[in-house]
């Protein structure tokens, strides 16, 4: 017994007891940076003081309260048209999350199918739909971006389809990769010997066993998104004025920061707890019900 927990203890015992004792209070974070952005997002209406859109030309470049020429009345103080920056930060987390809804949905779906008709399947459609996910994954997304942008102009529906072309092949290489390990189970030899179709077998059987990795990427990628939108919006290639878009407050705050920082600092800090607490929530999930995960 003292060789077992005494000095001869492994050592990789030690470290993996010291990274969950570290890490054990991240998916708390996680979920209360969600709470308040979900928060924010379920109630803007009812909870923003005053609209994110219209000013009052006399409350302009209001400071926060705690300083001084600061009023309780924003408490964030206002953007150089008077518009409340406590509202705009509000009524931005509906934005951000109603872009990446529409991103996800979008090309979530396309990579799905693919990726289960690939890996079920086989052979040569196999080879076809990797080869040109290959392809497809080479191109600059900027440089799509930019051609979007100029035919249908810079818009939240520009970077919903430009997102959407972009973002099925990583759905369809992860979902492919785990139909071929389920393919081969006893369950799916089953099914084929009960005679059940090939689309029946993809839907009933094998996509139910996949949905805990597409709810872990998903979830990630919603971060990812947060963040691509507010940089594509601050470049003047997404979300156009009067829009309270994250990435658009920063780039209308950016040449005023030497004195009035609030414009850029807390634009900055709604989206590191937007992406926080949806990245730490996503590694939960893969770390709670991912088995190989937990063998590690």
């Amino acid at each position: 017994m003292a060789g077992l927990f005494g000095k001869n203890r492994p050592k990789g015992i030690a470290v993996r007891r010291s990274k969950k004792r570290t890490g054990a209070g991240l998916p708390y974070l996680g979920f209360a940076c969600l709470a308040l952005f979900f928060f924010a997002v379920v109630f803007a209406d009812l909870i923003s003081p005053y609209s994110p859109y219209i000013g009052d030309l006399a409350k302009t470049a209001i400071p926060p309260f705690w300083q001084s020429g600061g009023s309780l009345a924003h408490p964030l103080g206002t953007d150089l048209l008077g518009r409340d920056v406590l509202s705009r930060l509000i009524h931005g987390s509906r934005i951000s999350f109603l872009i990446s809804v529409g991103c996800i949905a979008f090309y979530g779906t396309i990579g799905v199918i693919l990726g289960l008709i690939s890996g079920f399947f086989g052979g040569r459609t196999d080879m076809l739909i990797m080869r040109f996910t290959d392809f497809w994954m080479s191109l600059p997304g900027i440089i799509v971006l930019f051609v979007l942008a100029s035919v249908y102009g810079p818009s939240a529906k520009t970077l919903i389809l430009t997102f959407g072309i972009m973002g099925w092949p990583n759905y369809a290489r992860i979902v492919r990769g785990e139909c071929l390990g389920l393919k081969e189970r006893d369950f799916v030899r089953l099914a084929r010997v009960a005679g059940c179709s090939n689309l029946r077998i993809i839907f009933s059987h094998i996509l139910p066993n996949i949905i805990n990795t597409i709810i872990i990427i998903t979830t990630i990628d919603v971060g990812t998104i947060i963040v691509l939108t507010a940089t594509m919006s601050f470049l003047g290639l997404g979300t156009q004025p009067p829009s309270c878009d994250w990435g658009l407050m920063l780039a209308e705050g950016r040449q005023y920061i030497t004195y009035a920082w609030w414009l850029v600092t807390f634009p900055g800090i709604a989206i590191v707890i937007a992406v926080l607490g949806f990245n730490l929530t996503g590694d939960w999930i893969r770390e709670t019900f991912d088995p190989k995960q937990k063998l590690r």
